[in-house]
């Protein structure tokens, strides 16, 4: 294994630290807890909180969207292990403002039962939550099943569509409401050319043939759909691009944001010719797109391969999408 890394057993703690060194302004951490991380910025007073948790190694998800217009805070564990429930707490205490907390995250076993023991701890303190799960990723579970779905780089729209909601001063129920919509027209697909390395485990998460490509990886290295002989860009594109369609109702018309998203060793021009062909698709189907996102959004250590993900927006998503919104690792200003 040759990772740029002091020790497996300080990899979370030295990533924190690094984030802190050089983001010191806008985010800190929690009682010096390396596995909190809170937003630096000035929030307004009454305003819900949102927060986030899961596994390390997913950089920028989950730390990267602590800011403004985004979360709140987030904690994270080990690498693709939850965090624990009694961290999740203590974050959520720190970003209640008065008004209840949102807990967006994962559909994980981990993540669900820790964050499930934090809100009930939070009750004592009289802090209202509401949980809202991310269940994007197509391939995971048929429609039919669609409540089994795992969550992946589709999240990064919720949080920044929760984000932009909670600095509009909704309330919580509101903010869980359109944050819930906005899930329900968002769809993601991956693909995974190469596995990762685990730090702890010092071995590939799974194998795979040097000509091959598997279609749907998790971003843990779950099992995809299939594998498939090595593919060229446009046919990946056209895979991933109709198997979301067939998922969701898409017409002449509508309004759509993409992301491309690589997960971790994947270069930004192969990026962008994939890209090209889903703008191609969508645009021959009648379908526009507003704020492209093409680039690392959610990861999976150096895992060769990328997602793609369709987010149908309304005028009211669109609003809140297009909102201001900025943290070490995402801003909109350029969008």
């Amino acid at each position: 294994m040759k990772k740029i890394i002091n020790s497996a057993d300080t990899f979370v703690q030295d990533t924190m630290e690094g984030i802190i060194c050089a983001y010191g302004d806008k985010v800190k951490l929690l009682h010096n807890d390396f596995q909190v991380l809170v937003s630096n910025y000035p929030a307004k007073e009454g305003k819900v909180g949102v927060v986030t948790a899961g596994g390390s190694g997913h950089l920028p998800v989950f730390l990267g969207y602590v800011g403004k217009g985004l979360m709140d805070g987030c904690a994270v564990g080990e690498v693709f292990a939850s965090p624990a429930a009694a961290k999740m707490a203590d974050m959520i205490r720190a970003c209640d403002r008065g008004n209840g907390v949102l807990c967006l995250y994962g559909n994980y076993n981990g993540d669900r039962f820790n964050f499930t023991m934090a809100c009930e701890e939070v009750e004592f303190d009289d802090i209202k939550t509401r949980a809202v799960l991310v269940k994007d990723d197509v391939a995971s579970s048929p429609q039919e099943n669609a409540e089994k779905r795992r969550g992946v780089a589709g999240m990064v729209y919720a949080f920044k569509i929760a984000g932009a909601a909670a600095d509009n001063m909704m309330n919580l129920e509101e903010v869980a409401a359109v944050t819930t919509k906005a899930l329900n027209n968002i769809r993601s697909m991956g693909v995974a050319l190469s596995p990762c390395i685990v730090p702890k485990a010092g071995k590939p998460t799974f194998a795979i043939e040097e000509d091959e490509i598997e279609i749907g990886m998790g971003i843990h290295g779950e099992a995809g759909i299939e594998v498939r002989k090595m593919m060229t860009a446009d046919e990946i594109a056209e895979t991933l691009v109709n198997t979301i369609m067939k998922d969701m109702s898409l017409k002449d018309g509508d309004e759509v944001s993409v992301m491309v998203n690589g997960l971790g060793g994947t270069p930004l021009e192969e990026q962008l010719i994939v890209y090209r062909k889903v703008h191609q698709i969508l645009s021959h189907s009648g379908v526009s797109i507003v704020m492209p996102h093409i680039g690392e959004y959610a990861t999976s250590m150096e895992m060769a391969g990328l997602s793609v993900t369709i987010f149908k927006l309304d005028q009211e998503l669109k609003e809140l999408l297009q909102a201001p919104a900025e943290s070490p690792f995402y801003t909109n200003s350029n969008k």
